[in-house]
């Protein structure tokens, strides 16, 4: 459909999209329509709308190019537009009935049509599954209507670490161990269910208006012992800058310290702003040889002695010579977590239009209920749709 060129052509779109039923549109429009207030132009009406909470940015700007389909994933209402790679989508969606907000990260229908990335899609639903920790983001359900295959997340209301050194430049010693120290307490849980992430990266790493951490995105991952990986892919997995010697060299027969190197290298760069590897070493040859990092306190000088040890300990080219576990990493770092640090500021973390933030606010994040027994009952629920594949 063209876009619309008129106020009424644009607000006719807006209830045959579904995003907000024709009586409240109605009444939202009497007064303005009595006080001959109504903008002259599309833009400006959906300005006003987003303004007062009836609309999100995303679907404006959808409206306003004339679509008005794809708007409901299932039973979740499409709000915003959180991120978007080459691989997939990911969406702020509301529960049409129960009213609570997800993130629902979506396979483009082109993708779905390669067994490959289709299989690795369930695969990172089985992943998130198996593991329910406060440092990890949950997945409560996977699903498939009409060709279009999502998962359905726990929404983190915040930013990734990486879009804060952006933002805000390095951080500080004391702040970037607290929230290392959290994701290496979300890995020892990952362990624990024998699952490596191998895409452990500042942009994974999610941290929340609260200052929670939460690793996010399981699309790498393995189980420890499975076959199926290789199936997969023959290629080097993984993010180069991160990317242990021996992931370099073989994907699929790494173990937990790979991603232990890779915790380190988000550590690196929460503290410099800079990836640890020059670009010589970002040849994966080269990498898989082993790259002894540059020191972190050339670049921050004020990193206490003790502190870089850590970092370059995380990052020791040899597994041996590397924390062996996750917990390890997170003893270490505990002496220099005893301060207390403040939240993340409102100007790092990105702000939702108001329709998106009124969506389920209060409610508590799960599927089919609330609080611990109904998170189980949404994993029960992906897993049996996981068997049934």
């Amino acid at each position: 459909m063209p876009a619309p060129a008129t106020i009424d052509e644009f607000l006719d779109l807006v209830p045959k999209s579904g995003v907000v039923e024709a009586k409240r549109l109605d009444a939202y429009l009497k007064p303005l329509r009595a006080a001959s207030a109504l903008p002259q132009a599309p833009r400006q009406m959906a300005d006003l709308l987003v303004r007062d909470g009836l609309l999100t940015q995303f679907q404006v700007q959808q409206l306003l190019l004339g679509k008005y389909l794809g708007f409901t994933l299932g039973n979740y209402r499409v709000l915003e537009l959180l991120g978007s790679g080459g691989m997939s989508a990911v969406y702020l969606c509301e529960h049409r009935e129960e009213r609570r907000r997800v993130a629902v990260k979506v396979l483009p229908k082109s993708l779905a049509k390669d067994e490959t990335l289709l299989k690795r899609f369930y695969r990172e639903a089985r992943a998130s599954a198996a593991l329910d920790h406060a440092n990890i983001v949950r997945g409560f359900e996977v699903a498939e209507e009409k060709g279009q295959h999502f998962l359905v997340m726990e929404f983190v209301d915040g930013t990734s670490l990486q879009a804060v050194v952006k933002k805000s430049g390095p951080m500080s010693p004391l702040r970037a161990a607290h929230y290392i120290r959290q994701a290496a307490l979300g890995l020892q849980h990952a362990h624990e269910a024998k699952v490596v992430h191998r895409d452990i990266k500042p942009a994974n790493l999610l941290v929340d208006r609260g200052g929670t951490v939460k690793i996010l995105d399981m699309g790498l991952s393995r189980f420890s012992g499975g076959d199926e990986d290789s199936v997969l892919t023959k290629d080097v997995l993984g993010t180069i800058d991160y990317l242990a010697p021996e992931q370099a060299r073989d994907s699929h027969a790494v173990d937990i310290r790979a991603d232990i190197y890779s915790l380190g290298g988000a550590f690196y760069f929460l503290l410099t702003g800079q990836t640890p590897l020059d670009k010589m070493a970002l040849d994966p040859r080269l990498l898989a040889k082993g790259h002894t990092p540059r020191s972190v306190r050339l670049l921050r000088p004020e990193v206490p002695e003790a502190l870089a040890a850590i970092l370059s300990k995380m990052m020791a080219a040899a597994p041996e010579h590397r924390f062996q576990t996750p917990m390890e990493v997170a003893n270490a770092l505990d002496p220099w977590t005893r301060i207390a640090i403040p939240p993340p500021t409102d100007v790092e973390i990105p702000q939702l239009s108001p329709a998106a933030r009124r969506a389920g606010a209060g409610d508590v994040i799960s599927v089919g209920g609330t609080g611990p027994a109904s998170s189980e009952r949404g994993l029960r629920g992906l897993i049996a749709r996981l068997l049934r594949r």
